[in-house]
């Protein structure tokens, strides 16, 4: 009665999205400890669910968290990768059925399909590179959107329902089902870990060293073998890799901020179907027995981290690999190498899979802080970005608004210079290499203006999107594209009298400007940049222009 489309299947096929919310209706309806709740909306017009299994059959998550752990289960982001979303069917069967035996320390919660709109947009074809399954959904939510890139800019419906989830579930424990591209090698199963030194402290040290290992031994006394994701497209792995960066725009990015350790299952695609969906199973099974028996652990942790970045402390915003930090890592590869390409006659990669090889490799995974920042203790926000504060709200982020027109001194940015992407990604042509001149000054800012302080549990949330050299801040996503064009110019033939008036009667700004034509034989020559400068060091420059809206509060 409870077998899943997957079992009923030829191994090779993967259930439909309505097969999926069928099967979970049905455990609902008849398993007490399961229990299925319609949440946000989605950009494909139907909302995202939820499915909760407690054995206690206790549902409110304030009651769950005083004494359990929450692990968080995300299937469907990629529907063309759909192994978690069969694996998990079996799994809450497993446990409803009493064939997995009852956690009594933990609830699992599950997202059985995330991307709605990708999953309904099934093919056969969009996957040329995955062994399987039959057919399966599309990457691309119904705005052609992929998710795993919009968990901080939030571009979709999808996204702002997750975080609410999110919040609303307050996970310990994350995992995000996926299927690889990439390399060829003899593992079935590989994965993403959330960068330890981005969780930081005691949490991240713990992760790195107890909690992922301990899993993957489960995983081996198994027979199953695993490494990290190898981080390799069109090359051969055999020299080594990186460890990815999963940074916040990515679900386990995005769950580090929150301090929550967050793993991406990523099966290998050349593998058969039915091996990947068993691989993704016994991972969720091996992370749900190490939950129970060291709930009490991770949530001592977890809440010791929520206190670890205060006013004052720095804050890394940017990372780089440590190339003299190296790991050798086992590795079962395939041999390669490179023969004439049947298509065009030029040299293409090949594995042989008929000469297997073990070899350690080196493997970086220690990275060091490129650009960091001095945590402060506020933001403030002006009201008019309200784009920007709903995104915060979102994601519980508390503030206050000033009580009344208030003048208050501060650390504001201003943009120094950037560059932009050529071609769109994701919907916007994200910035880089943000530079900016920081100052002290007063600024008046008006009634209903937000004061966010840092010492709450989402400061890494709030120095990751506010800071704008961040890599994926707000800024960098176009949110504050305005404030980079100026909106007032001037006449040239007007403002040649204005700025010869201007050096008459301003002895330092005529001693600026001759400094300038005499160390810049380019702009000595050129009498508009000339005129322009004047204009920008003149009070008729509109102030606002290249100014970050968003302030620092410092001691």
């Amino acid at each position: 009665m409870y077998t899943t489309p997957y079992e009923k299947g030829n191994g090779n096929q993967t259930a439909t999205y309505e097969e999926i919310i069928a099967f979970f209706k049905l455990l609902d309806k008849d398993f007490e400890a399961i229990q299925m709740l319609e949440m946000g909306p989605t950009d494909s017009g139907i909302p995202l669910h939820i499915i909760i299994y407690n054995p206690d059959n206790v549902f409110d998550f304030e009651q769950i968290h005083k004494n359990k752990a929450v692990l968080l289960l995300n299937n469907g982001i990629h529907p063309g990768e759909p192994d978690g979303i069969d694996a998990t069917m079996m799994l809450y069967r497993d446990l409803a059925t009493a064939k997995v035996k009852a956690p009594k320390n933990m609830v699992i919660v599950n997202i059985p399909v995330y991307n709605i709109g990708g999953a309904l947009n099934r093919n056969s074809h969009t996957r040329a590179n995955q062994n399987g399954p039959e057919s399966y959904g599309f990457r691309g939510n119904d705005r052609n959107y992929d998710l795993n890139r919009d968990f901080v800019k939030s571009d979709t419906k999808n996204t702002r329902s997750f975080a609410q989830i999110f919040q609303k579930v307050q996970p310990d424990v994350f995992i995000d089902n996926h299927v690889s591209n990439g390399a060829d090698y003899q593992y079935i199963f590989t994965y993403i870990a959330t960068h330890h030194q981005k969780l930081g402290g005691n949490l991240g040290n713990y992760f790195k060293a107890e909690m992922m290992p301990k899993i993957l031994a489960g995983m081996k006394a198994k027979g199953i073998e695993a490494t990290p994701y190898v981080n390799i497209h069109d090359e051969k792995p055999d020299s080594g890799f990186e460890q990815f960066m999963d940074h916040p725009r990515y679900s386990t990015g995005y769950a580090s901020m929150f301090n929550v350790p967050g793993s991406m299952p990523e099966t290998h695609m050349l593998k058969d179907y039915a091996s990947r969906v068993k691989v993704t199973y016994e991972y969720m099974a091996e992370t749900l027995a190490y939950i129970e028996e060291n709930h009490n652990k991770i949530k001592e942790l977890r809440a010791e981290s929520n206190g670890h970045y205060k006013p004052g402390m720095h804050y890394p915003l940017q990372w780089q690999i440590d190339s003299t930090e190296i790991t050798l890592l086992p590795f079962l590869g395939y041999e390669g190498g490179h023969k004439p390409s049947d298509v065009s006659g030029k040299p293409r990669l090949y594995y042989d899979r008929k000469k297997p090889f073990s070899k350690t490799v080196p493997y970086l995974q220690q990275y060091k802080p490129a650009l960091e920042v001095t945590i402060p203790e506020a933001y403030i926000i002006p009201q008019s970005w309200w784009n920007v504060i709903e995104l915060l709200k979102i994601n519980n982020i508390t503030m206050e608004p000033l009580a009344q027109d208030t003048e208050i001194e501060v650390e504001s940015y201003r943009i120094v210079d950037y560059k932009t992407g050529k071609y769109p990604y994701e919907g916007h042509y994200p910035h880089s290499d943000v530079k900016i001149k920081a100052t002290t000054h007063k600024v008046r800012f008006r009634k209903g203006d937000f004061v966010i302080k840092t010492s709450q549990p989402g400061v890494k949330y709030l120095l990751e999107t506010l800071e704008p050299q961040a890599i994926d801040s707000y800024f960098n996503w176009n949110f504050f594209d305005a404030i980079l064009q100026q909106k007032e110019y001037f006449s040239a033939y007007v403002f040649e009298d204005t700025a010869a008036k201007l050096l008459k009667d301003n002895p330092k700004l005529k001693a600026e400007f001759d400094a300038k034509k005499k160390q810049d034989k380019a702009f000595s020559d050129d009498g508009e940049a000339q005129l322009d400068w004047i204009y920008m060091h003149s009070e008729y420059y509109e102030k606002t222009h290249m100014e970050y809206p968003v302030y620092r509060m410092v001691k």
